[in-house]
């Protein structure tokens, strides 16, 4: 059967309110001419289409060390204002790394920077099934390094004089199975921290359990982002998304949601938590094969 033809994907830049698009094309252009940085990339919810009229304008900043950051600063204070101020490399954290918080026709605007062989480096441990989940502020479940690929296989090029971005991310195009397997191969822990979880319970000690539910939780949502050979590079939204995929368990966000939001502090109350839990993961250990 011949293929069928497809339309062209709408472009997110050009979603942009009033002359935003000009702007932010312009902005990745001269970013660019920045000593260090590759190549700058449209990311998060606007790279996905699935932005509110409000959402932030994430620009991914892929950079070789060393980064000019002084000159990155005087171009942030040259777009967005003399306030502007621009982190150096690493100051957010090992994984969030750096970047800025600033302000563009009225919307955030916010430059994050990701190293491009650190970048190539968690590729390739992807495609052999290898990952892991790194301590990163305002990630309590941790920050997948395998997420780094996801980002560029899901962002849109802005500019990359190069081409070295636009070749890492057509490999990355394609989710790698060893790293779905692999996954699909963590609901062991989340087993057994409901397991342990279970043992505090009739002590009441809500907060031990509820840690224990929240990354029993997040797991089975990163398993089934690998069941289903699908990116997942955020928490924020992790669980909805993991129930919108067509192979989840029926209700998976809602039953999840349900044992968070219920928790409790009497024994009973979390022992039936706990059970719940156990049997959202061996739903999903059965959904995922």
């Amino acid at each position: 059967m011949a293929p069928r033809a497809s339309s062209p994907a709408p472009d997110p830049v050009a979603a942009l309110p009033g002359d935003l698009p000009t702007r932010v094309r312009a902005l990745a252009g001269r970013l660019v001419e920045v000593p260090g940085v590759v190549a700058v990339t449209l990311g998060g919810s606007r790279a996905r289409g699935a932005a509110a009229p409000d959402s932030d304008v994430d620009l991914g900043l892929y950079y070789r060390p060393p980064l000019d950051v002084p000159a990155l600063e005087a171009l942030a204070r040259d777009v967005c204002g003399p306030d502007a101020q621009v982190t150096a490399p690493g100051a957010w954290g090992p994984w969030v790394d750096g970047g800025a918080w600033l302000q563009l026709g009225g919307l955030p605007l916010d430059w994050i920077y990701r190293d491009l062989d650190r970048v190539a480096a968690a590729w390739r441990n992807a495609r052999a099934g290898r990952f892991a989940f790194a301590a990163q502020v305002g990630h309590p479940l941790g920050f997948l390094d395998a997420a780094y690929a996801g980002e560029l296989a899901l962002g849109v090029l802005l500019a990359d004089p190069s081409g070295e971005a636009a070749a890492l991310q057509r490999e990355t195009a394609a989710y790698p199975p060893a790293l779905g397997r692999a996954l699909v191969a963590r609901l062991a822990e989340a087993r057994f921290t409901v397991q342990i979880a279970g043992k505090a319970a009739p002590r009441g000690d809500t907060a031990y359990v509820a840690g224990c539910l929240f990354r029993a939780v997040g797991l089975c949502a990163h398993a089934l982002h690998g069941a289903a050979g699908r990116w997942l590079v955020n928490e924020k939204g992790a669980v909805a998304a993991a129930g919108a995929l067509p192979g989840a368990p029926a209700g998976f966000a809602v039953r999840a949601a349900g044992v968070l939001a219920a928790l409790g502090t009497g024994a009973d109350q979390l022992t039936a938590a706990v059970a719940a839990t156990a049997e959202l993961v061996d739903d999903v250990a059965t959904a995922c094969g």
